[in-house]
């Protein structure tokens, strides 16, 4: 195996991250090792909590939970003003998506690979009011076949919904040619980037998105119970918040009330204040970095895993997609991926289970089984991927039935 084609400084990545030094992880689509700066950012903050109370503590830190907002702003290439900070990305994704005046007959396009939460609240929407959810049939190499979205949009389109990349199957979906498909015939686009934050530059004036949902714990190695939402300036007022409280809106009168006119009015007024304040010193760390060499590094990386699984006697690797992210599903013949993965914790290396029910339709499309998902970041290592495999090998020996 060699080394990333472009210099990345591995070391200094591993010494900022206090797990590397216990643990071979690679759940980061699940929930990425935190480096030192995001970890004082929260504690230091907790602290203040303890000495001064949470409304204190609050206002002291009012100009780094502003920072928050425009540090994710600058990941995006939007204004502060369009981004909601929320408690995870499934809230962020259904502040946009309940927040749509879907009429009966209205279309909904999807995909086979959308996440199950997403899934489930398109089928939940479409039964309160009459409209319908389609799926847009996927091309040869599995992601969204842009050609048949095209043909398939019509007056009655009234939203695209598409998960850049799943949680399984490796692909990265070409969500730049839907964003222009979107744009030339002016129907809403609300893009998942849940697993891509972080792992690849998003900018949402080249992704043509009107609406765009991610999370902190994963990719960007931000704190859990973070997410965020980034709604299209234009857009902001004809999405109506499916809840309201009283830092989404005023109330003016007895009987009246005002909706911010911002994207925060698709927040409430109670958070994880430490959270916010450890999202965006986690942001402002993959900034540092670049988001263009963390991508090259994490997609040559997951080559490299792909590669050397290949060579693993009964392994089969699930991928899909022209350009693949970090995120590698496989299984091992005669053996339960939860097997696998519980196995492996107790050696110190971490991987997760993707389950069928998370991508259903793909998941009954190609028939797959559980699947061991081993998703790798930037601060890991040719040789933690060596070691994995090598374990792998001697752990699991294939047991082929004839």
């Amino acid at each position: 195996m060699t080394d990333a084609p472009t210099s990345f400084d591995v070391a200094r990545a591993r010494a900022d991250t206090p797990g590397c030094t216990d643990i071979l992880h690679f759940n980061n689509a699940g929930s990425a090792l935190p480096p030192e700066p995001v970890l004082t950012a929260q504690t230091e903050h907790l602290k203040q909590e303890a000495r001064f109370g949470g409304y204190e503590a609050a206002d002291m830190a009012a100009d780094r939970l502003q920072h928050t907002y425009v540090a994710i702003a600058q990941l995006l290439g939007a204004d502060a003003e369009e981004i909601a900070v929320v408690e995870n990305a499934t809230r962020a994704w259904d502040m946009a998506f309940y927040g749509l005046d879907l009429q009966p007959g209205d279309r909904i396009l999807t995909t086979a690979a959308s996440y199950a939460s997403n899934y489930i609240a398109m089928l939940q929407r479409a039964e309160a009011t009459g409209a319908v959810v389609e799926v847009v049939p996927a091309d040869a190499h599995g992601q969204v076949d842009t050609a048949a979205l095209r043909d398939m949009i019509d007056d009655r389109t009234a939203l695209i919904a598409l998960t850049h990349i799943p949680t399984n199957g490796g692909l990265i979906n070409p969500a730049e040619e839907v964003g222009a498909i979107a744009q030339d015939a002016e129907v809403p686009f609300l893009l998942d980037a849940c697993q891509s934050a972080g792992q690849v530059p998003l900018d949402v004036e080249a992704l043509g998105c009107t609406m765009l949902s991610a999370t902190g714990r994963k990719f960007l190695r931000g704190p859990r119970g973070t997410g965020f939402l980034y709604v299209q300036r234009d857009w902001i007022e004809r999405i109506t918040p499916p809840l309201l409280d009283l830092h989404a809106a005023t109330l003016t009168g007895p009987d009246t009330y005002r909706i911010r006119s911002d994207a925060r009015r698709f927040e409430n007024w109670e958070g994880y204040v430490a959270g916010k304040i450890g999202l965006g010193v986690a942001v402002d760390y993959a900034l540092s970095w670049g988001l263009d060499a963390i991508a090259e590094r994490v997609q040559h990386l997951a080559g490299q895993l792909r590669a050397a699984l290949a060579e693993v006697h009964g392994a089969t690797v699930y991928d899909l997609g022209v350009r693949k992210s970090g995120i590698v599903t496989f299984g091992i013949s005669g053996w339960e991926a939860s097997k696998i993965k519980h196995r492996l914790r107790t050696e110190g290396m971490h991987v997760s289970v993707s389950t069928p029910s998370s991508t259903l339709l793909d998941a009954e499309a190609r028939t797959l089984p559980d699947l061991v998902r081993a998703s790798v970041h930037y601060y890991n290592t040719k040789q933690e991927i060596e070691r994995f495999v090598a374990t792998l090998q001697q752990r699991f020996p294939a047991q082929v039935h004839r």
